[in-house]
């Protein structure tokens, strides 16, 4: 079995729509999981259960929503909520929406810089923890902001600031 270092911890932050989105999935899941377990009642009552699919199902399906409860329960208290505007909005900070521009080819790229649990590649939020919001942690419109992933260096121009 091989050594897997621990990973870093995630920071604490997050703003007051992801919170709320959070809460919103942990009663969702209460919920969903009331459900499943009526259901695995159900198929253990049908007899055998090492060949009763709907048995083997509900019990992985109840295992994965455990799983999720317990993480929301344990990381939901530690979690700071950002609700005020930095005291210089002028430059880059958690919540910030920050249009970019890469140096390579001119593409204009806009991301919001949320906590961990609340990124979504679709909707541009990409974690504080990320590689590209270190690197823009603290610059302001006009700085440069160089991000190095898997041996690819690409440089970004500040365009806008919004909070």
């Amino acid at each position: 079995m091989a050594f897997k270092p621990k990973p870093e911890p995630k920071s604490p932050y997050i703003t007051r729509d992801g919170f709320i989105a959070l809460q919103i999935e942990l009663k969702g899941i209460w919920e969903r999981r009331r459900e499943v377990v009526k259901a695995l009642s159900a198929a253990a009552a049908e007899g055998d259960r090492s060949e009763n699919a709907e048995y083997i199902y509900r019990k992985k399906e109840l295992r994965g929503l455990d799983r999720r409860i317990r993480y929301l329960q344990k990381r939901m208290p530690d979690l700071i909520v950002i609700e005020n505007q930095p005291s210089d909005p002028n430059k880059i900070f958690f919540a910030a929406i920050v249009t970019l521009e890469k140096e390579d080819n001119d593409e204009t790229v806009c991301y919001r810089i949320v906590g961990s649990d609340e990124t979504d590649h679709t909707k541009g939020y990409i974690s504080i923890d990320s590689p590209l919001a270190k690197a823009l942690l603290g610059k302001q419109v006009d700085d440069e902001a160089s991000v190095t992933v898997e041996g690819v260096k690409t440089q970004y121009f500040v365009i806008e600031i919004v909070y």
